[in-house]
């Protein structure tokens, strides 16, 4: 664009010197508007091109206008300056407009310049500003879990020592009525309905203890037994549903240590969870891998799975979609993998159903 724009300049330089060069010199008139004509290209070289564009053209300019000005040789020496005049009236017109073109585009390159900090500012303030919301959201969630915690510690003994004598209660009474009493089943109910609350109780304290409040049962215990074991602690309540339980683990599962009382915690919620969420004569399947650099333990089911809108906060405490759950297991569970260096992910099962990955940190 800028190679046309000069070439267009220079024809017209080149075409008003013709004129003056093959124009009589008494057509006065005609030379007259030559020599007005001349200061459009000096003009618009300046803008164009700024101050050396205005100089050059004033030159050109200048040079085309040398034959008019030697039809005015020897003739009255004003007549003759007043000609020259007109070629300083070019350069001056050249310098002047060329000086405040450049000026004009230093100043509209500088407020381009400014825009663009302003606007990057602009994006960098409103990321500021969101990752300021999420930190005072954080900072909220974590204070009411510190209430929480010191809540729950203060009233464990409250509550925990009733339950006991209530616990103690129950089985004196329940010893007293025999198998087919009809008073026995409201016996096994208070003994059922003690157990829950005191895991509900146990939960909440363990969740406001964090992930090192549990003491390990076993450490140092290979992976697989970790889940071989879950699988045997939990065989009353898959027989009872009619789930069958498949377990499948690569070599390196049975060499690779882990902190057995934690883990069995992780596993329990998760296999408790599918166990509740599949329909009589279910499948979990339980498979261990060791990919480069970590370990990886899915447990899926063939149940309805999770749904999409539930993903997002599924591992947030407090978040439950059973009717009588805490929503603490897959929060505790976390917390306590998240400690251990490793994560839990969530992903469709084949076909249908859900799949549970907890993922830990291997060193070769």
């Amino acid at each position: 664009m800028r190679k046309l724009q000069f070439t267009f300049l220079l024809l017209t330089v080149i075409g008003i010197g013709l004129l003056h060069f093959f124009t009589p010199g008494d057509y006065g008139l005609h030379h007259a508007v030559y020599r007005r004509l001349s200061y459009f290209p000096i003009v618009l070289g300046a803008l164009w091109f700024g101050l050396w564009g205005g100089l050059l053209f004033a030159v050109l300019s200048s040079v085309a206008f040398v034959p008019h000005l030697l039809l005015y040789i020897g003739e009255d020496p004003r007549i003759y300056l007043n000609e020259l005049l007109e070629v300083v009236l070019y350069l001056a017109v050249g310098a002047v407009t060329g000086f405040i073109a450049s000026r004009e585009a230093r100043l509209r390159d500088r407020y381009r310049q400014l825009s663009e900090e302003l606007e990057e500012a602009y994006d960098r303030l409103h990321q500021e500003s969101a990752q300021l919301l999420e930190i005072e959201a954080q900072l909220g969630a974590s204070q009411k879990l510190s209430a929480l915690g010191e809540l729950s510690a203060s009233l464990a003994h409250e509550i925990k020592n009733p339950l006991g004598s209530i616990r103690g209660t129950a089985e004196i009474l329940l010893d007293e009525f025999p198998v087919g009493h009809p008073k026995r089943e409201f016996g096994e109910i208070l003994l059922k309905e003690v157990e829950r609350l005191n895991r509900t109780v146990g939960e909440i304290l363990r969740y406001s203890r964090g992930p090192g409040g549990a003491v390990s049962e076993r450490p140092g215990e290979p992976l697989s037994e970790v889940v071989e074991r879950v699988g045997r602690l939990l065989g009353g309540h898959l027989r009872k549903k009619q789930v069958a339980l498949e377990s499948t683990a690569c070599p390196e599962a049975a060499r690779f240590l882990v902190d057995g009382g934690k883990l069995s915690q992780v596993f329990l919620n998760i296999m408790l969870n599918a166990i509740d969420a599949l329909p009589q004569g279910g499948r979990i399947r339980v498979a261990i891998s060791a990919p480069p650099g970590e370990i990886r333990a899915a447990v899926c089911d063939n149940g309805p799975g999770v749904p999409p809108e539930r993903r997002a906060e599924i591992f947030k405490p407090f978040i439950s979609g059973k009717e009588h759950g805490t929503g603490l297991g897959l929060s505790i569970s976390t917390r306590i993998v998240q400690g251990l260096g490793g994560r839990i992910e969530l992903t469709d099962s084949e076909g249908v159903g859900a799949c549970f990955t907890v993922v830990l940190p291997r060193i070769e």
